[in-house]
C-alpha cells in the first residue's frame, strides 16, 4: 500500500520507548502506519537527513487571543496547544471559534477565572478587574460557579483551569468544593498558585501547600503551572514538595518555560501592595511589552490605571536552570501574544530548551528534554482524554503529529523586543498528518488542526 507521506533518513526519537535509531516512518489518513529500516512507498516523501524525527511537542498552557499564536507556536514544533490555566467559561464557544481556524490542535479546560467572572458579573477581559478578584462569593454564587464548572465538564472540557493569584478573594472552601467536581470527572486541576517566592506572609510555599492540601482531600490531580515564574528562589523548595507529595500517593505534576522573566497584566492582584517584597524586584525591573520601556514609580502607577501587559524580570538564572532540568517539570509556554507583542515564550520556548539547555548547556539529554514536550503532558491528559494515547509518542498506531529538526542548529531567535522571530534548526511540522510546515516555510490556507476534547477517542 502506498502512504500519503514518508519521512527518510532521520534519526527516529520515541520519548516512551525511548527507541533512538535511524528509520523511516510512513503515513496514512493522519495516522503513523510504518516504521522501517526499508524502503517506505509513498505518494510523498519528506529527506530528514541530519534531523531528528519526533513526536509533535503538546503545550499545556497556551493562551489563544488569535491565529498568531498558533502560527508562531508551529513553527517552534508545537502541534497541539491547550488553554488549561485561564480555560473559558464557554467550552462549546471556544471550540467553535478555533474549528477550522487553527493551524494546530486545540482544547481548554473550563476555567475558574473566567467563570467566577461571568457569576460576578466582573468587567475584565483576561482576568478580573472588579468583584471576581476582590470579593468573597456569596454561597448562591458558588452554587453558580459550581454549575457551569460542571457544565464545562459534561461538555467535554479537559481540565478545570484556576489563577488563584488573581482571585484572591476566593475562600479556600470554593477551591475545595471546585477540587471535588474535578475529581468525580477525573480531570486535573491547573493551578496559578496563590502566592509569590519565598517571602513569608503569602508565598509560593503556603500557597503550594493550599492546593496540595485540596488534592489530598479531594483526590484530585493538580498541576502546578509555571513553577519558575510563581516559585523564583523557591523553586527547589517547591519541587521538593512536590516530589513528597507524589511520594506519599497524590497525583502532582508541574511545568516551567526557560525564561528568566513571566508576563502577566498590571492592573491584576499581583500588582497590589506588597509586590516587590514579594516578586524580589523594584519598578526598573517591570517593562512594557508594547513599548519595551521599562517602567518607573510614576509610570507604574500611570499604567495600573490604564491597564496593559507588563513583563517582570524575576527569576533568578540558577534556579530557572534547577526548574528546566528537574525530572518532575514538563515544558509549557504561557504563551501570550497580541498584536505582534508579548513575550517571546510564545515563539522560542521549545527550541530554547534544546538548543541552550540541551545542547549549549548540556544541562538535559535530548531524550529527556523531548519527554518533557511530549510524553508526559499526553500522560497527564490521558485518563481524561483518551485521544491522547496517540500523542506524544512515534509509534506505529499514534497521530502523525510530528517535528523534524535539526539538533546542531535548534535554537530560538525571539527576544523581549522581537518576540514573534521564529526558530532555527525546525525544518518540517506535520499535525495529523498534514504538512503544515516545509522547509521553514508555513503552507498557505492549511488549518488541520482539530479540538481535542474530554470524549475524543
Amino acid at each position: 500500500m502506498k502512504n500519503n507521506l514518508s519521512i527518510i533518513n532521520g534519526q527516529i526519537i520515541d520519548p516512551e520507548t525511548e527507541l533512538i535509531a535511524f528509520k523511516n516512518v510512513g503515513i496514512t489518513n493522519g495516522i503513523i502506519t510504518e516504521i522501517s529500516d526499508g524502503h517506505i512507498d509513498a505518494e510523498k516523501t519528506i529527506d530528514a537527513k541530519n534531523e531528528i524525527i519526533s513526536p509533535g511537542f503538546i503545550d499545556l498552557h497556551s493562551h489563544p487571543q488569535d491565529n498568531q499564536i498558533f502560527e508562531l507556536q508551529a513553527f517552534d514544533g508545537v502541534t497541539t496547544t491547550l488553554e488549561l490555566e485561564v480555560g473559558t467559561a464557554d467550552i462549546k464557544s471556544f471550540y467553535k471559534k478555533w474549528e477550522g481556524q487553527s493551524r494546530i490542535n486545540f482544547g481548554a479546560s473550563i476555567g475558574h477565572i473566567p467563570v467566577r467572572m461571568k457569576v460576578m458579573d466582573d468587567p475584565g477581559d483576561f482576568v478580573p478587574a472588579g468583584d471576581a478578584g476582590s470579593r468573597e462569593a456569596s454561597n448562591d454564587e458558588i452554587l453558580k460557579i459550581k454549575h457551569f464548572i460542571t457544565e464545562g465538564l459534561e461538555q467535554g472540557a479537559l481540565a478545570v483551569g484556576f489563577g488563584l493569584d488573581y482571585t484572591r478573594a476566593c475562600t479556600k472552601l470554593e477551591v475545595i468544593e471546585l477540587f471535588k467536581i474535578a475529581a468525580k470527572y477525573n480531570v486535573s486541576c491547573h493551578v496559578h498558585l496563590r502566592g509569590k517566592g519565598h517571602r513569608e506572609p503569602n508565598n509560593s510555599i503556603e500557597a503550594l501547600e493550599e492546593v496540595i492540601a485540596a488534592s489530598a482531600i479531594t483526590g484530585a490531580a493538580l498541576h502546578v503551572v509555571h513553577i519558575n515564574s510563581t516559585g523564583m528562589k523557591a523553586v527547589p523548595i517547591l519541587l521538593d514538595m512536590i516530589q513528597g507529595a507524589k511520594n506519599s500517593g497524590l497525583d502532582v505534576s508541574t511545568e516551567c518555560y526557560p525564561y528568566t522573566a513571566g508576563m502577566t497584566k498590571i492592573e491584576s492582584k499581583l500588582f497590589e501592595e506588597g509586590w516587590q517584597s514579594q516578586y524580589g524586584i523594584s519598578y526598573d525591573k517591570l517593562m512594557r511589552p508594547d513599548t519595551g520601556e521599562y517602567l518607573t514609580e510614576t509610570t507604574f502607577h500611570t499604567y495600573r490605571e490604564t491597564g496593559g501587559w507588563v513583563i517582570a524580570f524575576s527569576t533568578p538564572q540558577n534556579d530557572l536552570d534547577y526548574a528546566v532540568k528537574h525530572p518532575l517539570t514538563m515544558i509549557a509556554t504561557d504563551s501570550i501574544i497580541e498584536k505582534g507583542k508579548g513575550h517571546p515564550r510564545t515563539a522560542g520556548t521549545f527550541s530554547k530548551v534544546l538548543g541552550e539547555y540541551v545542547r549549549e548547556k548540556k544541562q538535559i539529554t535530548l531524550i529527556d528534554a523531548l519527554k518533557k514536550m511530549t510524553i508526559m503532558p499526553a500522560q497527564r491528559l490521558e485518563k481524561r482524554a483518551p485521544i491522547f494515547k496517540k500523542k506524544g509518542r512515534l509509534q506505529v498506531g499514534a497521530h502523525a503529529d510530528i517535528v523534524t529538526f535539526n539538533p546542531n542548529t535548534i535554537i530560538d531567535t525571539s527576544s523581549y523586543t522581537n518576540p514573534t522571530s521564529p526558530p532555527n534548526g525546525i525544518s518540517n511540522v506535520i499535525v495529523g498528518g498534514n504538512h503544515l510546515i516545509h522547509n521553514k516555510k508555513i503552507i498557505t490556507n492549511l488549518y488541520p488542526g482539530t479540538g481535542i476534547l474530554a470524549t475524543s477517542t
